[in-house]
């Protein structure tokens, strides 16, 4: 914890977003450091939603502030609120706010989609201007974009290389917590309260399944190491099984950091990130994931602007199929494992990772439809929307993106199901009426009287003829570029 601020200094603003704690904070232990704090949260809910964020993870944040504002104000930090329509209003706001405290400085932690790197950016330019102190630090990942570099000097655009020189390149600085600021002297300057999230398109899903705040994260990441940390490489692929962190959503919105994380691991792996115990390398591995994303958007802003990684595949001859769109978001595809997996995200407001895979790859190449119609889809609903994230795996699956799944990978879902839910459990769980089914029946019910009594729909495509199709569509694309 740090020493005393100095009485009667100028305070500095602190401008919280996508960072919801009061622990390891790099701008607000920075801040603190150097004199008092007010800390300042901008709603943006016309842009946010713009950007396709929907209820449950705008309700999630909305949370999340009111978690904060509870524990800064045990340390006499005030947090203030303003609403803005565009991130355009976001400079003239702040130095406006930074007037009215009297504030000497503004610090934030970057984030990195294009959007927000712009808006930072003319933030920066306007207090530039008006000679106050501007610090944007590097908080959310380990090394800033432009730090790791391929041997020719480009950012990586494969996972593995990026990966190692991340761990080749990583020290103990890097992973140290930053300072808890310490209580300061009550300022003349009060707490405003959070306002409540005016009415959304969406209800919120299941919030009480997801408490917000970084204590409801610390105690997260303590249940998941103490009992399913070590099981994490054999379980984390089985639907059915809590075998998964559930940490995506905080990460997202900072709740957690990924050195508290990292250094959870190294104390439960006797010092080790990258060896050690399978499990708790694996899962470090997933953190490394989120920040090769985070570096991508910035290295090749175009994924940024609804296009794809690998521009050749912009060509690629999407199909127009709204019914069989709706379908896929409905859960009525007639393969259970996907339907069951778009019903658990519509209503619990998160999908496990390995139906995210399987889910994204049917869209995109069962029934051939945009990548970024479903990456919409998703990012309405998930409470962990990321862009970098959300971005990156629907590339990857519609073999499309960075070190994406080669365009002839194709899952079986059926087959998947049978792998990872061999009981059907996690299918009878989104989808009851296939529960009276036996467990083989229920990863492909038969047609006829059965599917008739459950109530449930016929497969909406073959497989193997989807599988045909998508290839024959890949292939067009390699021939008219040769």
């Amino acid at each position: 914890m740090q020493g005393e601020t100095p009485a009667g200094a100028a305070p500095r603003l602190v401008w919280l977003r996508s960072d919801l704690r009061l622990h390891d904070n790099t701008a607000l232990s920075e801040a603190a450091r150097q004199g008092p704090v007010v800390a300042v949260f901008l709603r943006c809910l016309p842009q946010w939603q713009a950007h396709g964020h929907g209820a449950n993870k705008l309700d999630f944040l909305n949370r999340g502030v009111t978690a904060l504002a509870e524990d800064l104000a045990g340390y006499n930090i005030p947090l203030l609120h303003r609403e803005i329509d565009h991130f355009d209003a976001a400079p003239a706001t702040l130095l406006a706010l930074a007037e009215e405290v009297g504030a000497c400085a503004l610090h934030f932690n970057r984030e990195y989609p294009l959007d927000e790197w712009r808006r930072d950016e003319a933030v920066i330019a306007a207090f530039d201007r008006q000679g106050l102190t501007v610090k944007a630090h590097t908080d959310a990942i380990a090394f800033a974009p432009g730090e790791l570099l391929t041997g020719q000097g480009d950012y990586y655009s494969v996972f593995t290389p990026f990966a190692k020189a991340w761990h080749r390149a990583l020290t103990s600085e890097r992973l140290a917590l930053r300072d808890t600021p310490a209580v300061q002297a009550p300022l003349e300057i009060s707490s405003e309260p959070v306002p409540e999230l005016p009415a959304l398109e969406d209800t919120p899903a299941a919030p009480e399944r997801w408490p917000a705040g970084e204590q409801a994260a610390a105690d997260r990441l303590e249940r998941f190491l103490r009992f399913r940390g070590r099981h994490y490489k054999e379980q984390r692929d089985l639907p059915a099984v809590a075998g998964t962190s559930e940490l995506s959503p905080y990460l997202a919105l900072g709740m957690l950091s990924f050195r508290q994380c990292c250094q959870a691991v190294l104390a439960e792996n006797d010092g080790h990130l990258n060896e050690g115990d399978a499990g708790l390398t694996a899962w470090v591995n997933e953190l490394v994931w989120r920040e090769f994303y985070q570096h991508i958007v910035i290295g090749f802003p175009r994924v940024c602007r609804h296009r794809a990684f690998q521009q050749h595949t912009e060509a690629l001859a999407w199909r127009d199929d709204e019914a069989a769109f709706t379908a896929w978001c409905e859960g009525r595809t007639g393969y259970p494992i996907v339907d069951a997996a778009m019903r658990q995200l519509v209503e619990t407001g998160w999908m496990h990772n390995r139906l995210r895979m399987v889910t994204a790859m049917f869209l995109t190449k069962h029934l051939l439809i945009d990548w970024r119609r479903g990456e919409a889809f998703f990012l309405r609903h998930l409470i962990d929307g990321e862009f970098a994230a959300n971005n990156g795996g629907w590339q990857w699956a519609a073999s499309t993106g960075t070190d994406a799944a080669p365009y002839f990978r194709i899952f079986n879902p059926t087959t998947q199901s049978q792998r990872f839910d061999p009981e059907g459990t996690f299918i009878k769980t989104y989808l009851p009426s296939l529960a009276t089914l036996s467990a083989k029946q229920r990863h492909a019910p038969p047609a006829g009287d059965l599917l008739d009594q459950a109530d449930y729909p016929a497969p909406i495509v073959d497989h193997k003829a989807a599988r045909a199709r998508a290839l024959d569509a890949f292939k067009a694309l390699k021939s008219d570029a040769s």
